[in-house]
């Protein structure tokens, strides 16, 4: 796997901000660079990959870690 060329921390944020501000970060990224994002469980995991993958951007993993948090890591897609 790739590194992330940023980090992103939505614990607590609810939805839909937590894709706002997802998608805001994925526009100021270049074309193939790697966003990870921690989600919350429930809605954010569900919306946030699926709001994504509409965009045309590649979900590369989705892990849930001890803490009962996700970790979703996404390529933004090309221009």
């Amino acid at each position: 796997m790739s590194e992330e060329d940023i980090h992103l921390d939505l614990r607590g944020v609810k939805c839909p901000f937590n894709f706002v501000k997802t998608k805001l970060k994925l526009e100021g990224m270049a074309p193939g660079q790697v966003l990870k994002v921690v989600l919350d469980p429930g809605e954010p995991i569900k919306n946030v990959p699926r709001s994504a993958q509409e965009e045309g951007h590649e979900i590369l993993s989705i892990s849930e870690r001890p803490d009962g948090l996700f970790d979703l890591r996404l390529k933004k897609a090309s221009a």
